[in-house]
């Protein structure tokens, strides 16, 4: 039997501690045994990742990377939550988003989990005149409703306010949002929009419905537009002040005008910078109060939602894995409520299985994993804490630019938003094409006989405004080539894989050259010769050492058998690379580019 020390279970206290120099001594041998001669800080920084806003993660936090105390749930800088008890009671708001009516679809929501509803109203969504046919059942007093009719907001409101007066709902039990975001609309669709309704709209939340919020300040735009986390705080904070600008001109006190705003966000699968984010978006708009000298209304209320543009169209059965992942982060980084897109939305109305899955996400991550059990369980992280203070130094920079540009409305009209967002995409877009960024079940290990899942279409959302973008696009357009010239011929464009030795010599790259060529929609065909493959192009998998032995002599062979052009999976020889090898296929190579290419070559329109 083991006897504990008295000091209880003392692991470590039979070891001296290990400094900081003494691990990056381990790294850089680690390091030397993949080729890279670096040392002290720079073998650090080797395995550091380079984020998007000028932010760098590094693989070790310690307790020299301390943040600015965070403070305590509830109070100033509300950085760990705005309020006392967290989401420990109950757990976040399960928020499911409705465009179009669907017999039962809504009550069935409200029965099995979901505790709001947020309905698209007026242009793309349900009609204004059928918003009461939408809420035939519900509990008005028990469900919060969020609207999101853009320009028809009035008249959205209007006929909601009529409902609780019918069905003589206590104002005082009302909650949710009108969801009024004038700047939010022009930015989807560069129409400018009167702020005097909406001024009336928070006077009479303010003064009739308490519980009841009149404006959203909704920064999916700028991210369904190609914006980093960065930019989307700093919009999202420019925009709260501009309409902080025009509620107390219009005569609320900032602590009603505060009061009057809740914040939407999107939640990604990369679970730690959605963390820190929501939790900079906290301290971010508990600065902008306490500056306007309110610093008791600075705690945010924030919507995550699940972000549009990570969804796929191909394979979209892994968008639940997506979600999930998303979830859990807007769940862990305090989001008060939280949406989760279906896993077929990108494909056009949700049917009732994927609205099943979507609601039970929330369900099993807060029941069954207990993630709202603890108040930002994630807080006193060393990483999670330096991403947060990182996140919001950068996005408080970006608030800044906007606010000298003239504020949001400004730099909008200006085309300076777009500039931003587009150059921000742009690099993203080429770590998409390099494979860099992967998707799972598109750029990397596609499933070519999937069956297409299709839904009925959902209606056009509104447009005229800032692009919105989506990860899969660049490798959708090249599958919907593969898929046209299936249709027209019966079968997919082919190229053979010339394989040089044995199996250990050329699997790794074999394997590589697959997943690559069906991410575009090409068939890659490893059995027989090149005459019997119906293939018009080839590429040589081996190892480099076979490559020097027999790569032009099987180039050679390959061409005099038919092939039209021919690569080799690998990087190109120091020299001039191999006689007959027309191209090179490698980690990190343009996929996109190449893929394109060999489309063309192959007469695939």
């Amino acid at each position: 039997m083991t006897v504990l020390p008295d000091d209880g279970l003392s692991l470590a206290a039979e070891f001296p501690d290990a400094t900081h120099e003494q691990w990056h001594t381990l790294v850089e041998g680690v390091l030397r045994k993949s080729g890279k001669e670096v040392s002290g800080a720079a073998a650090e920084d080797a395995l550091s990742t380079t984020l998007e806003d000028g932010l760098r993660t590094r693989p070790l936090y310690t307790e020299r990377d301390a943040a600015p105390d965070p403070g305590l749930p509830g109070f100033a800088p509300f950085v760990r939550g705005g309020r006392p008890e967290g989401n420990t009671v109950g757990g976040w708001d399960v928020r499911q988003r409705h465009t179009a009516l669907a017999d039962g679809a809504v009550l069935t929501d409200l029965e099995n989990g979901v505790t709001s509803l947020w309905l698209a109203v007026g242009e793309g969504g349900i009609r204004v005149e059928s918003l009461a046919r939408a809420l035939d059942g519900v509990y008005l007093d028990l469900a919060p409703v969020v609207l999101d009719a853009g320009r028809d907001v009035e008249a959205a409101a209007r006929a909601l306010f009529g409902l609780y007066e019918e069905k003589g709902i206590d104002p005082k039990a009302v909650r949710g949002s009108l969801g009024a975001d004038p700047l939010g609309y022009e930015a989807r669709t560069g129409t400018a929009q009167d702020f005097a309704p909406v001024t009336a709209l928070a006077r009479r939340c303010g003064e009739e419905y308490p519980g009841l919020r009149a404006l959203t300040v909704d920064a999916l735009p700028y991210h369904e537009a190609g914006g980093s986390a960065a930019q989307e705080l700093g919009l999202s904070v420019a925009t709260g002040v501009a309409y902080l600008r025009e509620l107390t001109e219009a005569g609320l006190t900032v602590e009603q005008a505060c009061g009057q705003l809740e914040f939407r966000y999107a939640a990604t699968a990369d679970q730690f910078l959605t963390i820190a984010k929501l939790r900079a978006a906290r301290r971010l708009w508990a600065r902008v109060a306490e500056v306007c000298g309110a610093p008791g209304a600075g705690a945010q209320v924030q919507h995550a939602v699940t972000s549009p543009v990570m969804m796929t169209r191909r394979d979209p059965w892994v968008n639940m894995l997506r979600t999930t992942v998303a979830t859990l982060a807007a769940g862990v980084g305090g989001a008060d409520a939280v949406t989760v897109l279906p896993f077929d939305h990108a494909l056009g109305l949700p049917d009732a299985f994927a609205r099943r899955i979507a609601r039970n996400t929330s369900t099993i991550l807060v029941e069954e994993s207990h993630l709202a059990r603890v108040i930002d369980p994630a807080g006193g992280s060393w990483y999670v804490e330096k991403l947060t203070d990182e996140l919001a130094g950068a996005a408080w920079e970006y608030f800044r630019h906007v606010e000298r540009d003239g504020g949001p409305a400004a730099a909008l009209r200006s085309g300076r938003v777009r500039d931003d967002l587009a150059k921000t995409w742009q690099a993203r877009t080429t770590k998409l094409a390099k494979r860099r960024e992967p998707i799972t079940g598109v750029s990397e290990f596609p499933f070519l006989a999937e069956k297409p899942v299709e839904r009925e279409p959902a209606p056009a959302a509104p447009s005229g405004g800032l692009p919105r973008v989506r990860r899969d696009e660049a490798y959708e357009a090249l599958r919907a080539r593969s898929d046209a010239h299936l249709a027209a011929t019966g079968s997919r464009p082919r190229v053979f894989l010339a394989t040089i030795g044995s199996a250990a010599a050329y699997t790794a790259r074999s394997t590589f050259t697959a997943n690559l060529f069906q991410a575009g929609g090409i068939e890659p065909v490893t059995e027989g010769g090149f005459e019997d493959s119906g293939a018009t192009e080839a590429v040589l998998c081996s190892s480099d050492a076979l490559y020097e032995e027999q790569a032009e002599q099987l180039a050679a062979s390959l061409k005099a058998s038919g092939a039209g052009h021919v690569a080799l999976a690998g990087r190109p020889a120091e020299s001039s690379g191999y006689a007959g090898v027309d191209s090179y296929v490698f980690a990190g190579c343009d996929a996109v580019a190449v893929l394109s290419a060999t489309l063309d070559r192959m007469g695939v329109s």
